[in-house]
């Protein structure tokens, strides 16, 4: 594949180029919706195509894959079906292994009039039979409807610990950096918390993940550097993000601690990362966010967290909320929170919702959700 170059990224940016979603304005026949979305996917991630549509892509709705849905206005959904399979001519997964291959968090980005899917999967190579053998990969398509091929017959990288849920920045400086999670398979870490739960006799041990950054080679060929530790749960429980971000452990629900479903993006000159805390599978589930000077950190996590949780304490029906992702109305001028939840209706499985999020004139970030009552329309939305 040719090199690409800094100056010929032409992608979608999260942040400042808000006016770069604009689109023909979009008809409905009406003015509100209402969460949850008719869609099932865990991890839902939304790329806008300019002068098109916008496409969603997630965990689930596929045999070993990935499937996409298409729309005008972030609302009404229409099935494209499976757009990647994992046999595809350099597929380098393995099917058979555990979480049934876990195809998990695709990410489609356009990039000069290709579109290039980052997607976790269990690795076929493994040699030492790991349960979560997680890595990272990218395909690439002509059209964001697939099909999608693997670009290479091996993931981007291998960092010697299971990884997923990456997410990929195009700064404004040329360079390209990729986010991801280290998997808590077989991390074991030494907290307070952890000492607690063991003095309680619940868990021997905690395993955490952690997110990372690092510079991506322009080609997604590989990476350049070593990774840099961007995000972990407290050590200590003094911390005001200690308790939110351990309820999975001190509900006693499992013995592990999450970092994962990291999103960044810029607003002026800070760089805003998006994360989700807790046990995916369990109602705890929860989105904090973190900011910084640099894309590779220091972050500093900010004292509002969780910003989206479950709502049942409040009366509400909705748990789980997570692993989100971001865009903007047809318009651009609305900036929405794209993630997944249950709710008492839908059970275990997990739907999207849409909710609107703002950055204050403080520099603080608000999602306003979740919601299951009836929202305006995104707007650039005009009634029939």
């Amino acid at each position: 594949m040719k090199k690409i170059t800094g100056l010929l990224l032409t992608v979608f940016m999260i942040g400042n180029n808000a006016g770069v979603f604009a689109q023909p304005i979009a008809k409905s026949e009406e003015t509100t919706y209402k969460n949850p979305l008719r869609v099932t996917f865990g991890d839902p991630y939304v790329l806008y195509v300019k002068g098109d549509q916008y496409y969603m892509y997630g965990t689930g709705g596929a045999k070993n894959g990935f499937a996409a849905y298409s729309s005008i206005d972030l609302v009404n959904w229409k099935s494209e079906g499976q757009v990647w399979f994992a046999n595809n001519k350099k597929g380098w997964s393995d099917s058979t292994a555990g979480w049934n291959g876990a195809y998990w968090a695709p990410e489609v980005y356009e990039v000069r009039g290709k579109f290039y899917m980052f997607y976790s999967a269990q690795w076929k190579v493994n040699p030492t039979k790991e349960y979560e053998n997680f890595r990272i990969g990218v395909a690439v398509a002509d059209k964001p409807t697939g099909p999608f091929i693997d670009l290479n017959d091996r993931p981007i990288f291998d960092p010697g610990y299971p990884v997923i849920d990456a997410n990929v920045l195009f700064d404004k400086n040329g360079k390209l950096y990729l986010y991801y999670s280290r998997a808590a398979y077989k991390h074991p870490v030494k907290s307070e918390v952890a000492d607690w739960a063991k003095s309680k006799g619940w868990f021997n041990e905690i395993e955490e993940s952690w997110v990372y950054g690092v510079e991506l080679k322009p080609d997604f060929s590989g990476v350049i550097g070593e990774p840099v530790l961007l995000l972990r749960p407290p050590v200590t429980m003094k911390d005001k993000q200690a308790e939110w971000e351990s309820r999975s452990v001190t509900s006693k629900e499992v013995n592990r601690r999450w970092t994962e479903g990291s999103v960044i993006f810029k607003k002026g000159n800070v760089y805003y990362i998006m994360y989700s805390a807790n046990y995916f599978g369990g109602r705890n589930y929860a989105v904090g966010y973190a900011t910084s000077k640099g894309p590779l950190g220091p972050f500093k996590k900010s004292d509002d967290n969780p910003i989206l949780g479950k709502d049942v304490d409040k009366g509400g029906i909705v748990t789980g909320t997570g692993h989100n992702s971001i865009t903007y109305s047809p318009d651009g001028k609305e900036m929405f929170c794209v993630y997944h939840g249950r709710t008492t209706a839908t059970g275990d499985n997990r739907v999207v919702f849409v909710d609107r999020m703002k950055i204050l004139k403080d520099g603080r970030l608000v999602v306003e959700g979740p919601t299951t009552k009836p929202q305006p329309l995104p707007s650039g939305i005009k009634k029939k």
